[in-house]
């Protein structure tokens, strides 16, 4: 029966509302004094109904509820025969927690697209090779799936055939299609949006990327801050004080309408619900802006963070070394290009690879006689040629010559932080390339906007040398800058800067800094929606957008400037309406119950403004 009458709130809420309009019609219309008490006494005893049973529900786990509050006061006024007061209470009261519960609704709705977003079936290849749909749930590590346009990826994987376009909104909050092709990886919940593939599931269900990003914003937003355990406490202890202070005042005034006025308007709604909603909608917004924040007690550290430490090598940087600066000596370049990246392809260094992507598709000729210099380089035989590729020491080695302008290029390329690679060719110069590890693209503007949203010292500590951790740290104009950091010295530089009383942010791979993740109080994941980064970290940037940093510093700011705002709002409603009981003639009960609810409305309101929040440029 109690669950009956609880599913049926909503109509409860119609009905007693269009009870309480006919009252009023019958009295200000047709002077009907029968019909205005009837009405309104019916629809008193039919609102009271379900308050009751949940204030029962309440004192059952030993919990004195708003419910409770309600509950005495309509009870009290039922007494006196007050049915005007009685019938609005109870009506506004439903119809509060309606909308409530509708606008908490939206607040919640990027974890609800985010669940409809999952996949439900997929094209798996049976013992015959035909492919027949299955629920996803039938889908086992190894399977061989199709994915056709405009479907959706149903597992982690990767690509064995075919190619196409996907996108990754769900996962990396980027709508911009990437393509996909044989040896890509797929994620669960992305989008083909168009071509045909065949991918071999590596991870499925709540092991996808999908599902741990699901799972982690359902946590999440099922967190408590620390200002939400404190107000748990509080409204524990306060409601049951507003019951007392009703008590209180009638034994003194003799007055029951005055206590059950106080009951009214001492209910702390807005007080309980405001943090919560400011804390689901900064979560939601964030799960839509590729940012999983893991809680709300994340919310409240990260946006009190004065010092952001951050590893260099896939954080600050690409983590690829690329080609980035060249000087040519002498002509027939396209042939001496052929040769280098001839000389090149034989080798599996990283300096190699990134000269052989550097020169693209070019001529290939045939190596002989090649002879790999330790700490040197490569010398080889190519179309008769004896080609050295390697340092400055290997030139030497070769005898090769190097003048003036060649020494300052060699300078001017090692103060650029650049690894050199040099290229000769029977004993004369030809190319000098330097390579090093490219600055993200943006970086320089997002630690800006870090500084302008509060961070006082930004740090780098990285395992390469000084001088390149010093070019970066200059070129980004960062607080500090270490080099020849072993991970063991990164976490004690942490403990350091803790000791100072600072509150530090690490951002890192998720992987090879782990420890220092681990012992920052918020540790930020660069991890493109890895395991080890989703598990290691507070905050996980998806896709590792470094430009997600700054919105993600700038949310958790706002969400928990909203917190505040929502908790003054509630305390200042309720201090106004005890003080107007005492100090004024027109508060009464339908009037306290109708602010009640409008302050509840307000913090939820105020809370929503999260979903749109957006970090000013």
């Amino acid at each position: 029966m109690q669950k009956f009458i609880l599913s049926r709130k909503n109509h409860i809420t119609v009905v007693s509302g269009i009870l309480i309009a006919m009252a009023f019609i019958s009295k200000l219309g047709f002077n009907n004094e029968v019909i205005f008490t009837w009405a309104l006494l019916i629809a008193s005893i039919l609102g009271i109904t379900p308050i009751v049973i949940q204030a029962y529900q309440a004192l059952k786990v030993k919990v004195v509820s708003i419910d409770v509050l309600v509950t005495v006061a309509v009870i009290g006024a039922l007494f006196i025969r007050n049915f005007e007061e009685s019938a609005i209470v109870t009506f506004l009261f439903l119809f509060g927690a309606y909308l409530e519960l509708r606008t908490l609704n939206k607040t919640r709705s990027a974890i609800k697209e985010l669940t409809e977003m999952a996949p439900e079936s997929a094209l798996k290849q049976m013992e015959n090779g035909e492919f027949e749909e299955v629920e996803v749930d039938e889908v086992d590590v190894g399977d061989i799936l199709l994915v056709k346009t405009g479907a959706k990826v149903p597992v982690d994987g990767t690509v064995l055939a075919g190619e196409g376009h996907i996108n990754e909104a769900s996962i990396t909050g980027e709508s911009r299609p990437v393509t996909k092709k044989k040896d890509s990886g797929v994620y669960a919940g992305t989008i083909l949006e168009n071509g045909t593939i065949q991918i071999v599931a590596d991870r499925v269900g709540e092991d996808t990327t999908f599902g741990k990003i699901i799972e982690l914003v359902e946590e999440a937003q099922d967190s408590k801050s620390e200002a939400e355990r404190f107000i748990d406490k509080f409204s524990k202890y306060y409601t049951p004080a507003v019951l007392v202070l009703s008590i209180i005042v009638f034994i003194i005034s003799r007055d029951i309408e005055l206590a059950i006025t106080i009951l009214v308007l001492g209910c702390p709604g807005a007080l309980v619900i405001g943090v919560p909603v400011s804390n689901v909608a900064g979560i939601g917004n964030g799960a839509r802006h590729g940012v999983l924040l893991k809680g709300s007690e994340v919310i409240h550290d990260f946006s009190r963070v004065d010092t952001v430490v951050f590893d260099k090598t896939g954080t600050l940087t690409i983590g690829n070394p690329k080609v980035a600066d060249k000087e040519i000596y002498g002509d027939n370049i396209d042939t001496i290009l052929g040769y280098l990246a001839s000389v090149e392809n034989e080798s599996d260094h990283p300096l190699a690879k990134a000269v052989v992507e550097y020169i693209g598709d070019t001529k290939a000729y045939k190596v002989d006689k090649t002879d790999v210099v330790k700490g040197g380089g490569i010398v080889a035989q190519v179309d008769g040629h004896r080609v050295a590729v390697g340092n400055v020491a290997l030139m030497e080695q070769e005898n090769v010559q190097l003048d003036e302008k060649a020494r300052e290029d060699i300078d001017k390329f090692e103060k650029s932080g650049n690894s050199l690679v040099l290229t000769s060719v029977d004993g004369e110069l030809k190319v000098l390339m330097g390579i090093r590890d490219q600055i993200r693209p943006g970086v320089k503007d997002d630690l800006q906007k870090l500084k302008k949203l509060g961070v006082k010292n930004l740090v780098v500590l990285s395992g390469d040398n000084q001088g390149t951790v010093d070019l970066v740290a200059q070129e980004l104009g960062l607080t500090e800058a270490y080099g020849h950091m072993l991970p063991e010295d990164k976490s004690a530089y942490i403990r350091e800067l803790q000791a100072k009383g600072q509150i530090v942010a690490f951002v890192g791979d998720g992987v090879n800094d782990s420890p220092s993740l681990a012992l920052a109080q918020i540790g930020i994941a660069m991890g493109s929606g890895t395991d080890v980064a989703i598990e290691t970290s507070d905050i996980v940037l998806m896709n590792s957008d470094f430009s997600r940093l700054p919105h993600a510093l700038g949310l958790t700011k706002a969400t928990a400037n909203n917190m505040l705002q929502n908790i003054i709002i509630a305390v200042g409603v309720v201090l106004v309406l005890l003080a107007s009981v005492f100090f004024s003639t027109w508060m009464n009960m339908s009037i306290g119950m109708l602010v009640h609810e409008a302050s509840i409305l307000i913090v939820i309101l105020n809370g929503m403004r999260l979903l749109r929040y957006k970090l000013r440029k």
